[in-house]
This record gives C-alpha cells, structure tokens and sequence, in this order.
C-alpha cells in the first residue's frame, strides 16, 4: 500500500510539473523577431560574394561543420548545414536580390522552430552595413519553455556576423 501510495505522490508530481511547464509555454510568444547590424569595410558586392557563397562557408564560420547542397525547392537553392554543437538545418534561399537582399528560410517540416534570416546590405561611406534580422517561431509550448530557459534568439545572429567580421579581418 505504501508503494502504491508513493508510486501516486511520484506520477502526481511528474504530471503536474508537466502541466505547469505547458501553462507557464503557453503563455510565452510563439514568435520572436531579433535584428542585429555590422559595419565592413567591404563593398556590399565582396560581402554579397560571400555570404551567397554557401558550399564555401565552413572556411570563415567556425560553427558551421558541414555544408550540402540539397535538391532545390520551389525553383530554390536548398542547403543543409550541419553545426559543431551537433545540431543541423536545412535551408532554402527563398529571396536573393544582388547586393542588397537575402531571404533564408528554414525549410525542416516539423521542426521545433521555424523561422528565416533577412540579410540587408547597404553601402556607407565606409563600407558596407550588413543587418540580419530573424524571424522565428516555436509553436510548441514545451519547445518555448526549453528556448526561454536555455537560448538567447540573438544569439547565432551575433555568431555569424562576427564570424563574418573576422573573414574579412575585421
């Protein structure tokens, strides 16, 4: 009877931190919207050059692992990417107008997240100023809990322009 009673106190607690995880998901946004800029001393071209230059990736982005190119989507360049941290996307270029603007959209049906990179370039008098702007969504509850807890959204954003930076010596 005492196992049995234990057994009820331990499925209660597991049942009910679950329910509270989902309540407390629930009421967080499903969708975020974080803009980061840089300033180069490139032309917009030389850093359209290179962030198109998908296959070419892993030698100036250190997070990025692996790099392939898929079968194209809806007439668009899909590529997979795989990260040091084990995890990976697939990512379709939804938009690309040479040299001011760049669309990637996560293209993984399913996932926990969803979402796409705008790229904008603009030429400055000293260069070029490159601005990421992500838009994402994490429509599971659960999945929002873990982002909250766990992730910064600006976080691989800020990565990937210093990554970019430091390409160009910077």
């Amino acid at each position: 009877m005492e196992i049995l009673f234990w057994t009820l106190v331990s499925v209660g607690i597991v049942v009910g931190s679950l329910l509270l995880i989902a309540v407390y998901g629930l009421t967080l946004p499903k969708s975020h919207q974080v803009a980061r800029s840089i300033t180069l001393k490139q032309s917009p071209e030389a850093v359209w050059q290179t962030i198109t230059d998908f296959a070419g990736v892993t030698s100036w982005n250190a997070g990025v692992a692996k790099i392939e190119k898929m079968p194209d989507q809806n007439g668009h360049e899909v590529w997979q990417e795989s990260y040091k941290n084990g995890y990976g996307l697939t990512l379709e270029t939804t938009e690309a107008t040479p040299p001011t603007r760049l669309v990637r959209t996560i293209a993984d049906v399913g996932g926990p997240f969803s979402g796409r990179w705008e790229f904008v370039l603009a030429a400055v008098e000293s260069g070029c100023r490159v601005t990421i702007t992500e838009f994402g969504a994490v429509p599971n509850p659960y999945f929002r809990v873990m982002a909250r807890l766990f992730m910064k959204p600006e976080q691989h954003v800020e990565e990937y322009l210093a990554a970019l930076a430091q390409k160009f010596g910077e």
